[in-house]
């Protein structure tokens, strides 16, 4: 057959992304049929992904995508094996295609979620986009988690990707930049839940008890005891239950008060940090 022409490699190279060696590689083995070389690029990634499946993924980024027309939106963790691949363009562009797949198309599980056509290019899956930047960048990756909310969003993302929030309200049409200062709040101070109520039963036993234990510490009489273990008690949720904590902006006034300033109810929200379990 006719030499592979430096300018056929690259149209597949524009088209893949894949190293210039892979590409005339893959067109030589397709004997010029650029179709058929994208389909062998494809394979080639597949195969690099399954050998490198088992690598740790110890480094990602958080992603989120909202699309206020539909009002659905996702926050995603994509996970890899190195930092430098996490602040990659590449990756970053991975993790945000993911996000918008799972707001889009709602997957039950992560295994559906690798399964199901790519909204972007629907002649190929989830996955193979995913193969497609591990061919390129030859490390490990794969979504961690991913959470799908629909309504009246807000969000933020950390400036390292390494935290993220997704926030949904209920209510008047919301400013977006006080949704979004509220989503930076919860980045920062971490908040155990959205109201008193929504507090594991786990987790606020593990403070009474610690709360009576301090209280008994003072040696008072066991009703008095009681009162300084309600109080501190009290003064935890204030601390740790977002809308009684004071606003990071403007610490005069609580997050709830200023939801309730705008009309806002809060229904929830789902705060990422790459690594932390779910």
């Amino acid at each position: 057959m006719s030499t592979i022409s430096a300018a056929a490699v690259k149209t597949l190279r524009d088209r893949t992304n894949a190293p210039m060696m892979d590409c005339k590689a893959a067109l030589t083995e397709a004997e010029g049929n650029m179709d058929k070389a994208v389909d062998i690029l494809r394979k080639k990634n597949s195969a690099i992904q399954a050998k490198k499946g088992e690598r740790e993924m110890a480094e990602g980024r958080i992603a989120v995508y909202y699309d206020p027309a539909q009002q659905v939106g996702a926050i995603v963790e994509m996970r890899c094996e190195s930092a430098p691949v996490a602040k990659s363009k590449e990756f970053a562009a991975l993790a945000n295609d993911v996000a918008k797949q799972v707001a889009l198309k709602s997957p039950a599980s992560i295994e559906a979620l690798l399964a199901q056509p790519f909204v972007g290019d629907p002649k190929h899956t989830v996955n193979e986009r995913i193969c497609d930047v591990v061919g390129l960048i030859r490390e490990n990756m794969r979504p961690a988690r991913m959470t799908r909310l629909t309504g009246q969003l807000g969000s933020y993302i950390h400036h390292d990707f390494q935290t993220g929030v997704l926030l949904q309200v209920e209510g008047p049409q919301a400013d977006p930049e006080l949704l979004r200062g509220i989503c930076m709040h919860i980045t920062a101070k971490n908040p155990v839940a959205a109201r008193r109520e929504d507090v594991p039963a786990s987790t606020l036993e593990k403070e009474k008890e610690i709360a009576r234990t301090q209280a008994a510490a003072t040696g008072k009489p066991a009703n008095i005891v009681e009162k300084i273990a309600e109080g501190k008690l009290k003064t935890w949720l204030a601390e740790n239950v977002l809308v009684e904590q004071p606003f990071v902006k403007d610490d005069s006034k609580t997050v709830g008060q200023l939801l309730q300033g705008a009309g806002l109810k809060l229904i929830r929200f789902v705060r990422y940090k790459v690594g932390e379990l779910s």
